[in-house]
């Protein structure tokens, strides 16, 4: 069997999840864990983690674009930089999944590498966030339930003479702009991350900042450069159209419901993508650190009322991620990462449902105690 490019940008792909897998895994490094540290207990480490790995991610984006090593436009996937601005999307998907990943006890990464370490109850979570994103994805239910009313809300910033979202575009400077906005938004992350003295002397929140921003930047770099090129020509001639032969990076959802229409025809490997080879490459990274740390555990549900709350939060997390487009990683880091407006919302929204559902939680604990 030939080993095409295809096969050539798939295998790298899983590489490169397999390592950030593990490295997840290792420094516990968790977007929900970030937000409840914070929130909870006014600790910032795996938020300065989380912002680290933003921060490598823009940069990495940067050179990548000064180098010419990659070219990252406005027809990615998803499409971070559209023109089409659907401000109440990125808002109500990114409130959603992050009251969701709250309630599931994990974004979409987080809950990749519970699977990996043994966790049974992620395992639920994954094939219930993942019915409701192939129903958003490959049905009519995103058509019938959002279509509608998500369309009227949507500004067309073509016709304001916007190219698209990025911040360079908004501010009228093009390329040159894009690259101070991502010097700036760049190095005040990674300024506001190294503050800390507790951070600055936690070497697996350093790790795990850095490796997963590299993650992403490998990503676009494998997808959006040479290798990529020539995976589109190849793509183009194939007798089997393979899905989603586009620029793109890490994200999570959207390949929990891609994987849902590879299992549904299991023969048809030209449907084997990108997300789906992230999302196994994740499992198995984390799966190989748990094996040899030693640190494997079988875990499942302490109750009905456990696994009532991780359902919730899964139906939530495939509605909600594929709703703004992204997860924790890939609007919070990936889709930032191109500084487009409609990311960085969904970043905000994400921790602000999140956060919320945090107190409220917090607020019936204590009312029932």
């Amino acid at each position: 069997m030939e080993f095409t490019i295809h096969n050539q940008v798939l295998l790298s792909v899983f590489v490169v999840a397999v390592i950030m897998g593990a490295v997840a895994n290792k420094t516990n490094f968790c977007t929900m864990g970030a937000v409840s540290d914070w929130v909870n207990m006014g600790d910032t480490g795996r938020l300065r983690a989380w912002l680290l790995a933003v921060a490598v991610a823009i940069i990495g984006v940067a050179v990548l674009d000064m180098a010419g090593a990659a070219t990252i436009g406005n027809n990615t996937f998803p499409p971070y930089r559209t023109a089409n601005f659907a401000w109440l999307r990125y808002i109500l998907g990114g409130l959603l999944f992050g009251i969701g990943m709250t309630f599931a006890s994990g974004c979409g990464n987080k809950t990749l590498v519970r699977i990996g370490g043994g966790n049974v109850k992620s395992l639920v979570v994954l094939v219930i966030a993942a019915a409701f994103a192939y129903l958003m994805l490959w049905t009519e239910f995103y058509e019938k339930v959002f279509n509608a009313w998500i369309a009227a809300t949507t500004v067309d910033l073509a016709k304001a003479g916007f190219q698209s979202q990025s911040l360079g575009d908004l501010v009228g400077g093009g390329k040159t702009a894009q690259l101070a906005a991502a010097g700036v938004f760049g190095l005040g992350l990674l300024g506001f991350a190294f503050s800390s003295g507790d951070f600055r002397g936690n070497f697996d929140n350093i790790l795990a900042g850095i490796v997963i921003g590299l993650a992403v930047v490998a990503g676009w770099y494998i997808t959006g450069g040479a290798m990529g090129s020539a995976w589109k020509e190849w793509a183009e001639m194939a007798d089997a159209v393979p899905s989603r032969v586009e620029v793109q990076s890490f994200t999570f959802i959207s390949p929990m419901g891609d994987s849902v229409r590879y299992l549904m025809d299991p023969a048809r490997l030209a449907n084997v993508n990108f997300g789906i080879m992230a999302l196994a490459g994740v499992i198995v990274g984390s799966f190989l650190w748990a094996a040899l740390s030693g640190s494997f555990r079988i875990e499942w549900f302490s109750s009905f009322g456990d696994f009532a709350s991780h359902a919730c939060g899964a139906v939530l997390m495939g509605i909600g991620g594929v709703l703004s487009m992204g997860c924790t990683i890939g609007q919070a880091i990936t889709g930032v990462s191109t500084l487009a407006l409609g990311s960085i919302l969904t970043f905000v929204a994400i921790v602000a449902g999140a956060a919320a559902t945090m107190k409220y939680q917090y607020w019936k604990m204590m009312r029932e105690a």
